[in-house]
């Protein structure tokens, strides 16, 4: 087990950041960790990471206790926080040498090689960190995160601020760094999520409101499938519950719907016929499943 979180609770004067939540996460899992902002993902992984303490509770980083083993904790753990903190007036080079120093690792000028070459900075190495792109930063930060060889990565909005390039490359680089590493994440964009995560956990006002494998997420939505079509003109849309099939309709616009179906099945035709015997027209009609973002809002909303 990589990392084990019972019964959490993080108060910040009378407000609680985190209320009693529990979790684990397995050796070689890359985890989602995601939620609206102030869910309370950050304080989680900076408790995770013994930067702040919890108020109640227990947390075990391959075994170690972050309150009580906090120095064999951080030996294990990689970090990379949300403002990724870097030093703009050394080189990047530099950075990494003193990094690595921190943790007296043997053979550090072949490690800071080597973390060069895997976070693809051949380039750029021999430049001041100030005179980097935000992409390149991320990685030196990614590089920082890796010099000592943990078991366990915990990167906050590691792609927060980059440009459309510059994320898949750092998408990337953290699914090949994933093949060796647990991984912890969080992220406000869903399509990384399905992209690079084994597993989802939503957090949601410092509670957890979903936790499952990325691929079954989608079975916590009541919503199979939704239908959004456009009619030409204004009707009551309440008749449309006539229609077998249909959990919900959503109106998204002066004459376009949201149709949330509990059911697999295709009603598009049923849909259409409807129109038909209302004397409606279809303006447009298509059918998508259920997004992860959607399940997302349904879960985090007020």
């Amino acid at each position: 087990m990589s990392i084990q979180v019972s019964n959490i609770t993080k108060l910040y004067g009378e407000q609680k950041a985190l209320d009693n939540i529990s979790f684990s996460i397995q050796s070689g899992e890359i985890v989602g960790f995601l939620g609206p902002n102030g869910a309370g993902k950050s304080t989680m992984m900076k408790i995770i990471t013994c930067f702040i303490p919890q108020s109640e509770g227990d947390v075990k980083v391959c075994e170690f206790d972050v309150v009580t083993q906090s120095i064999d904790v951080r030996r294990k753990v990689g970090y990379l926080p949300e403002n990724n903190p870097l030093y703009l007036d050394m080189f990047v080079k530099e950075y990494l040498e003193f990094a690595g120093g921190i943790f007296k690792i043997a053979n550090l000028k072949n490690r800071i090689d080597e973390m060069i070459s895997l976070t693809g900075l051949e380039l750029e190495y021999k430049k001041k960190i100030g005179q980097l792109s935000k992409g390149y930063r991320q990685r030196v930060g990614l590089a920082q995160a890796l010099i000592h060889n943990p078991e366990v990565l915990i990167l906050d909005e590691p792609t927060s601020g980059l440009d459309p390039n510059q994320i898949v490359e750092i998408r990337e680089l953290i699914r090949n760094i994933g093949k060796e590493k647990t991984i912890m994440l969080s992220t406000h964009i869903m399509q990384e999520v399905e992209a690079i995560c084994d597993r989802v956990i939503i957090i949601n006002q410092g509670k957890i409101v979903a936790d499952a494998p990325t691929k079954e997420i989608h079975a916590l939505s009541s919503s199979k499938n939704i239908i959004r079509v456009e009619f030409n003109t204004a009707f009551d849309i309440s008749k449309l519950s006539s229609i077998q099939g249909i959990l919900k309709v959503i109106k998204s616009g002066e004459n376009e719907f949201q149709i949330h179906t509990n059911t697999n099945k295709d009603i598009r035709s049923e849909i259409f016929k409807f129109a038909v015997e209302n004397k409606l027209e279809v303006l447009s009609m298509n059918k998508e499943e259920q997004s992860l973002e959607n399940i997302f809002h349904q879960l985090t909303k007020k």
